[in-house]
C-alpha cells in the first residue's frame, strides 16, 4: 500500500496532459506598430516599445514594434495593409493617402499644447549665414527624402527665400535627422534641415537656427482599413486616454519630450500641407 501510495504522489506531481481532442489555444498572433525610420531603429523600439504594450494591454493581444527599412517601404507597407497600426509623419500620410486611399486615422501628436509641426534649418553657430537667400551657390543637407522636416517643410522655406534646388551648390539626402546635425557641425555642409527635437538635442553642441518653418499638423497614428472596427475603437481611446494617467503621461514623454498628448485628426487637417508639397514638386 505504501509503494502504491508513493506511486500515487508521483504521479499526481507530472504535468497534466492535455486531453485527447482538446489541444490548448493557439497564441494569439501579434499586430505589427510600424513606425517610419526618423531616429536609429534602437532607439525607436525604445521609444515604442511601451506604447505596445500598451496597446496590446487595450486590445488583449500582443503588439509588437516593426521599424521601416525606408519612409518609401513604410508608406508602402501601411498602404498595402502589411501592417496593422502605423506611425507617420504628415507629408507620409498625405503621399500614403495619394497612392493608396484614406486609412483610419486614430490620433495625432499634441506637442506643448500646439498640434503644429515645425521644421529648423541649420548651420553652425560660427557660420556667417543670417538669411535664406544667402544660400544660394551652397551645400545644403537634407535628411530623408520623403521626411516632412527634412525635406519638405525645408525645402519650401528655401523656396520662399528665393533659392531653389538649382541654386544651391550641391544637395544630399542624408537619411535621418541626427545625420544631418552632425554633417553641418563637421563642416560637411553649410547648412540643413531637421526636426525641431534632433535641433534642440545638438545646438548646445553648436548648431544655431537660420530659419524656422511655420507649423503644419503634427506625426499622427492610422490602422489598416481592414482592421476590425472594434479594435479601431480600442486603440484609439486607448490612445487618446493615455495622459489621463501618470504611467500614460510617462509613455507620452518617452515618445517624444514635451508630449502632453495624442488628439483626434481628421484627414482635412492636412489639406494646407498638400498645397506645400505641390510646391515643392514644382521645384524638382
Amino acid at each position: 500500500m505504501r509503494l502504491l501510495f508513493l506511486f500515487l504522489v508521483w504521479l499526481c506531481g507530472l504535468p497534466h496532459p492535455t486531453w485527447a481532442g482538446s489541444p490548448p489555444p493557439p497564441a494569439k498572433t501579434p499586430l505589427i506598430l510600424a513606425v517610419l525610420p526618423y531616429l536609429p531603429a534602437a532607439e525607436i523600439e525604445r521609444r515604442f516599445g511601451p506604447l505596445a504594450a500598451r496597446l496590446g494591454q487595450g486590445l488583449g493581444r500582443p503588439v509588437q514594434v516593426r521599424v521601416g527599412q525606408s519612409y518609401r517601404q513604410h508608406i508602402d507597407a501601411i498602404g498595402s495593409d502589411r501592417v496593422d497600426i502605423a506611425y507617420l509623419g504628415p507629408a507620409g500620410y498625405v503621399r500614403m493617402v495619394e497612392r493608396y486611399g484614406r486609412k483610419p486615422i486614430l490620433a495625432r501628436l499634441d506637442v506643448a499644447g500646439e498640434p503644429g509641426l515645425h521644421s529648423v534649418i541649420v548651420v553652425r553657430h560660427d557660420s556667417p549665414l543670417t538669411r535664406i537667400e544667402q544660400l544660394k551657390g551652397l551645400r545644403f543637407a537634407f535628411g530623408a527624402a520623403d521626411s516632412t522636416t527634412a525635406h519638405l517643410l525645408p525645402h519650401y522655406e528655401l523656396l520662399q527665400g528665393g533659392v531653389r534646388l538649382r541654386d544651391l551648390g550641391r544637395h544630399h539626402f542624408l537619411g535621418n535627422h541626427r545625420d544631418v546635425a552632425l554633417a553641418v557641425l563637421a563642416g560637411d555642409y553649410d547648412a540643413g534641415g531637421l526636426n525641431e527635437e534632433v535641433y534642440r538635442e545638438y545646438a548646445p553642441r553648436g548648431l544655431r537656427a537660420l530659419a524656422v518653418s511655420a507649423a503644419v499638423p503634427d506625426y499622427l497614428f492610422v490602422a489598416r482599413s481592414n482592421l476590425p472596427p472594434a479594435d479601431i475603437e480600442r486603440l484609439q481611446r486607448t490612445l487618446l486616454e493615455l495622459h489621463r494617467d501618470a504611467a500614460g503621461r510617462d509613455l507620452l514623454k518617452r515618445m517624444q519630450p514635451g508630449l502632453d498628448a495624442l488628439a483626434r485628426a481628421d484627414d482635412a487637417d492636412y489639406d494646407g500641407l498638400r498645397r506645400i508639397m505641390q510646391v515643392v514638386n514644382a521645384d524638382r
